[in-house]
């Protein structure tokens, strides 16, 4: 539908159907043409019109002529028309960028642009990995090892800070998968330039494929760690989100983050190649008291169950709505497999070894779709929690439902408070 200026739409026709109306005829108060009865119109801004009948008879009679003496008027009009005009075409060009950008279409968005994280004043980059990096002597800190990866920008959060995802292809899993990351502005803060973050792999529940859902900003995790470490809760965590499985979960198929036999080695991805990921291009910390898992439902059973399989390598995990053991159909005569990504009997091979502490943060809404959600967790926490190295906490959300909505903004309510207390960094 097309508008004329002030959102009034055209009439192509005057009044009794008498011929074209001239544009924006009857706005101002100034209409134009001629009457049924021969009246001329035409007056300036509202003046008295002169009138003419067709016999030459005066209503309020004026000396042949008088309106070519009134026509100085004109040309004023015409500027008002380039005037409105003009606003007409900026306030489309306003809508117009305004869906570029929705639509994320260049130049009015910054999406697919290379992000180089760590920048430094003046230009330079603190993530010099490979040989130009100078690793300082007895730091907690490691340099970025490099090879520098692709980054490109997913979207841009409202403190400048940005999501970028790259394609990595595992080197130790034979994976290739995406993977989106994001460091909270600190890091490019001049205090911490010689510091090392902390990194919290975030990964989702359901398929967690082709997209993981903690890297869209709809969800606040990225500006809920901003918010708090402003308050003192939280480590300013760099996150790793990557997918989680190999494919689409067709008809209940899903791997369990686990090493499956004769499946893409999803274990190995996400312990080995996606902290390796990390270390090649961040500023990070030496030491497992920088690495740490959260995950909702099947992410949340894959990070518990990496924290308790590899103790020497992470520290902590907030599981939230987590499966307390593997339940793939594809383990089906693979027993001896199933039981090693256990997290029941890896939790009591630590306690029975006296291996390395780690801390399990669970939290459950007691609204949760799987009714056995919350007693497999209670379970779990009443025979292993707080018994050897394996440290447990529990907040059960008040009518929290089997979602990350419920679930982020109840991680500052304790688990993130429990894992941070307990992790390092920025480090030097």
């Amino acid at each position: 539908m097309s508008y004329a200026p002030e959102g009034q739409q055209h009439q192509p026709y005057g009044p009794g159907g008498q011929g074209p109306r001239p544009p924006y005829g009857d706005q101002y108060g100034r209409p134009h043409g001629r009457s049924p009865h021969g009246e001329q119109y035409g007056g300036p801004y509202g003046e008295q019109y002169a009138r003419q009948d067709q016999h030459g008879g005066p209503y309020g009679q004026q000396p042949q002529g008088h309106w070519e003496q009134e026509q100085p008027a004109r040309p004023r009009r015409r500027g008002r028309r380039w005037l409105i005009a003009g606003v007409c075409v900026l306030a489309l060009a306003g809508i117009a960028a305004g869906v570029m950008n929705h639509y994320e279409i260049p130049p009015f968005t910054d999406k697919g642009s290379t992000v180089s994280f760590g920048q430094q004043p003046g230009g330079g980059t603190s993530n010099q990995g490979g040989a130009g990096a100078q690793q300082p002597a007895n730091s907690k800190m490691l340099m970025p090892t490099g090879p520098a990866a692709d980054f490109k920008n997913s979207m841009t959060l409202a403190d400048g800070t940005h999501v970028a995802v790259t394609t990595l292809d595992g080197k130790k899993s034979g994976f290739k998968g995406k993977v989106w990351v994001w460091a909270p502005k600190e890091y490019n803060d001049p205090k911490f330039a010689k510091s090392g973050f902390p990194v919290l792999i975030a990964l989702p529940g359901g398929a967690g494929y082709p997209n993981n859902y903690w890297m869209g900003t709809d969800l606040g995790l990225q500006t809920s760690i901003s918010k708090w470490y402003a308050e003192g809760k939280s480590k300013p965590f760099l996150l790793a989100m990557p997918v989680l499985n190999p494919g689409p979960d067709d008809k209940g198929v899903y791997w369990d983050g686990s090493d499956i036999p004769g499946q893409p080695k999803m274990g190995t991805w996400l312990t080995e190649d996606v902290p390796d990921l990390m270390k090649a291009n961040f500023r990070t910390v030496k030491s497992r008291d920088g690495w740490a898992f959260m995950g909702s439902s099947t992410g949340g059973f894959a990070g518990m169950k990496a924290v308790l399989k590899h103790p020497d390598r992470f520290k902590a995990v907030i599981a939230s709505g987590p499966d307390i053991v593997p339940d793939s159909s594809l383990w089906k005569g693979h027993d001896k497999e199933k039981a090693e990504n256990n997290p029941e009997l890896l939790a009591k091979h630590l306690i029975d070894t006296k291996g390395p502490d780690v801390y399990i943060a669970f939290q459950v809404g007691d609204s949760e779709s799987n009714k056995k959600t919350l007693p497999d967790v209670q379970k779990f926490v009443a025979t292993f929690g707080n018994k050897g190295p394996v440290h447990t906490s529990l907040r059960v959300i008040p009518g929290g439902r089997h979602n990350a909505k419920t679930y982020v903004p109840n991680m500052g309510e304790g688990p993130i408070q429990y894992i941070s207390k307990v992790m390092e960094g920025p480090v030097e």
